[in-house]
């Protein structure tokens, strides 16, 4: 299987194939809005603003597996990224991102790259790691499963899965290998 065999549901109920994104460079993430990370659809919308034309898009897939912090309906969702953070960048409806109802795209993401171990050192790792380790100690059993929201994947124009970002990855810190990327890219 490729990346470009799997479709998902745009937030307006219609099909959308990643063989559409054939030829770009992407970003596949899975966000939640009451998130400690949430902040990140902030920088992940510069991104968007400054390489969208060269081609790179970013894929959002919101979830609510964690913690229930993206309890609203798709609607809501949508209509919060826009006003709160200026996303324009396309959203998926509510997805499962792991376990036995995850998508099969991120069954597929998860499987090509094992979890990179977050960074202890960042801010937000502070609360999470603790909170994983107290409720959530199945979460990190298992050496390729999404552990918590923003886990963000990087997919070349060739639909190579070129890198897994974990949480505790803020997206400008990803700039330089999407960079590398796009440089391969004629738009």
């Amino acid at each position: 299987m490729s990346i470009y065999d799997y479709t998902a549901t745009m937030m307006n109920g219609s099909e959308k194939s990643l063989s559409d994104y054939k030829g770009k460079v992407f970003l596949v993430v899975n966000t939640a809005g009451r998130c400690g990370f949430t902040y990140q659809y902030e920088d992940l919308q510069k991104l968007y603003d400054r390489y969208h034309s060269k081609g790179f898009e970013i894929l959002g897939f919101p979830c609510n597996q964690f913690d229930n912090q993206e309890p609203d309906s798709n609607d809501r969702i949508q209509t919060a990224c826009m006003l709160n953070y200026g996303v324009s960048f396309p959203l998926f409806q509510k997805t499962d991102v792991r376990g036995e109802n995850a998508h099969p795209l991120f069954q597929y993401l998860s499987e090509s790259i094992p979890f990179q171990g977050f960074n202890k050192w960042h801010p937000v790792a502070k609360i999470l790691i603790p909170l994983l380790n107290e409720k959530h100690p199945e979460y990190l059993v298992d050496s390729h499963s999404i552990k918590w929201n923003f886990t963000k994947f990087l997919v070349s124009s060739e639909g190579e899965i070129v890198k897994r970002f974990e949480p505790t990855t803020d997206p400008i810190d990803m700039e330089a290998d999407i960079e590398a990327l796009l440089k391969k890219v004629t738009v």
